[in-house]
């Protein structure tokens, strides 16, 4: 596949100084130091990366810049004047635009209506749009952002969406555009025409701040690199000076560190070239595990579940996981992920077809029943759907299994059992918390999957369903789980991992379905993978370029 992206050297810095400095910028929420005075300087005409695990301050610091918080103490200088920035409406006027991870749209509206919103218009009192699709069409040439200015945002792909809020800032005359975790839920196609669109921006005078976490992105398309850690700025560093070594160090702390987290750093991380996706990052990490003649232990067949609104999500989906087999289940969002995670899990009821474990039908069950029979779940949204924020971590451990033998006391609950085992997990799993009576609210992120993970694993479960696992964690934290997907695996339990991560799925599993608007519409085994043929295959499109 041809890049779309040209490799340039890093541009010098203009005899009128950086476009952006913000200096000793600190913000705390309570008792909580969010950050702790953070400079930040961005060249002219640049990419400048903010790379960082979940909670280092990255979007924090970003939303300080475009007037969504307030800061405690610091100056922002932007082309070489001081600005205070009260919200966003300041941050627009000084030129400073800013793509969230969750877009900002009125789905039944079109583009043109969309990016226009809160605008002043030239043909006022007529509100004629024909002006302004003419500048957006203009605009969406220049910069590679192709897009239907007459579309209804409601029927665009995740990709197209993300241009719409990408002209949006261009179209109000961005100078700097800051984009937050750009490439989540985009396919490898979608990530490189995403930073050729970049280079262009960047070719005519404006400089881009790219919030994320992936390294690989980082030393693919920034020129700079600021890395932070716990609200504080590590190191900044220019691109053609560094490597992915030298930042995973700044990210984790110390060398000693890295070396214990060297399966994350790695996944995906070929010689990082112009494309989005290159070597090693394309094709996968190693080949094909001999599984021998391990007998199939989860069978999925005709599989039809509905979504909320009763529509169905999933069209007779069938497939089959393997004694030590982890299979991945690649897509883009919204695709019948969550309701196929749900049904296999025994969360949301089939309404056709079956899932057997072991030989044994589960369909039509009690989700008890699921438990008891070996399954375990790791749900999306380990904040909504797997854990008891009000409930201690101790009583978040034995959900689930309150009713077995060995957590109970006659017809009571045996509490002291429970600790017990709670205390065995904090240690086991590495939970940072006060001990088994503190609140799971107070963990962070990170320390609430290892609870989830702990629970899931406490009884060796047969079938192990992961959904999106290590979202919003940090290096260390997504290492944890990936060494616990591999214990699961090497303990014969068959692994179902649902990821919106390509270099993730790669790396870990021995196959991956694909899964386009409920359908499994391909499947590639470890050895054979190809991120661009995924990438179509998400996009449900036949074949590869």
């Amino acid at each position: 596949m041809t890049s779309v992206v040209a490799t340039r050297p890093a541009p010098a810095q203009g005899a009128s100084g950086p476009l952006l400095a913000m200096e000793g910028i600190r913000k705390t929420f309570g008792p909580v130091v969010a950050l702790g005075g953070v400079d930040l300087t961005v060249g002219r005409s640049e990419v400048h990366g903010l790379l960082g695990g979940n909670g280092a301050g990255k979007t924090t610091l970003m939303n300080v810049l475009y007037g969504l918080y307030r800061p405690d103490a610091g100056t922002v200088v932007l082309d070489g004047a001081p600005v205070d920035i009260r919200d966003p409406r300041d941050a627009i006027s000084h030129g400073i635009g800013m793509v969230h991870q969750n877009f900002l749209q009125v789905e039944t509206y079109t583009v043109t209506e969309n990016i226009v919103l809160g605008t002043s218009m030239p043909s006022w009192p007529a509100l004629s749009l024909k002006e302004p699709a003419a500048r957006i069409t203009e605009l969406s040439e220049r910069f590679g952002l192709a897009v239907d200015p007459n579309a209804e945002v409601s029927r665009l792909s995740v990709g197209l969406r993300q241009r719409v809020e990408i002209l949006k800032a261009l179209y109000r005359g961005a100078k700097v555009l800051v984009l937050d975790e750009p490439t989540t839920n985009l396919t490898p196609q979608e990530v490189d025409s995403l930073f050729g669109s970049l280079r262009a921006i960047v070719d005519e005078g404006m400089s881009v701040v790219f919030i994320t976490h992936k390294i690989r992105e980082t030393m693919t398309v920034c020129d700079a690199l600021t890395v932070m850690r716990d609200g504080q700025r590590v190191g900044t560093v220019r691109r053609v000076e560094t490597s992915a070594a030298e930042l995973a160090t700044l990210m984790v702390g110390d060398d000693a560190a890295v070396g214990r987290v060297t399966e994350v750093v790695t996944a995906g991380m070929g010689a990082p070239g112009a494309a989005g996706v290159t070597g090693a990052a394309r094709h996968g990490v190693g080949t094909a595990r001999d599984l021998g003649d391990a007998p199939v232990r989860v069978s999925v067949r005709d599989l039809v579940v509905h979504n909320d609104h009763g529509v169905p999500a999933t069209h007779d989906v069938g497939f089959d996981v393997r004694r030590g087999e982890i299979v991945g289940i690649a897509g883009v969002a919204g695709n019948g992920q969550v309701e196929l995670a749900e049904a296999v899990s025994g969360v949301r009821a089939l309404h056709r077809g079956a899932v057997d474990l072991d030989g044994e039908s589960l369909a039509g069950r009690p989700t008890a029943a699921w438990l008891e029979s070996g399954v375990a779940y790791v749900p999306e949204d380990r904040h909504r759907d797997g854990i008891l924020p009000s409930a201690s971590i101790m009583e978040n451990l034995v959900l689930g299994a309150q009713r077995s033998v060995r957590f109970r006391k006659g017809p009571l609950m045996d509490w002291g059992s429970a600790r017990r085992h709670a205390e065995e997990a904090i240690r086991a799993y590495s939970v940072k918390a006060s001990g088994p009576s503190a609140p799971a609210a107070a963990l962070s992120g990170g320390n609430m999957q290892r609870v989830i993970l702990a629970r899931a694993f406490s009884h060796r479960p047969g079938f192990l369903i992961l959904h999106n696992p290590t979202r919003g964690l940090d290096i260390p934290s997504t290492q944890f789980v990936y060494d616990r997907v591999h214990e699961a695996a090497a303990d014969h339990s068959a692994v179902l991992l649902l990821s919106e991560d390509l270099d993730e799925l790669t790396h870990l599993c021995d196959r991956i379905l694909v899964l386009y608007s409920g359908r499994v519409v391909g499947e590639r085994r470890r050895g054979d993978y190809d991120q661009y043929e995924l990438g179509h295959l998400m996009a449900g499109l036949e074949g590869t370029e």
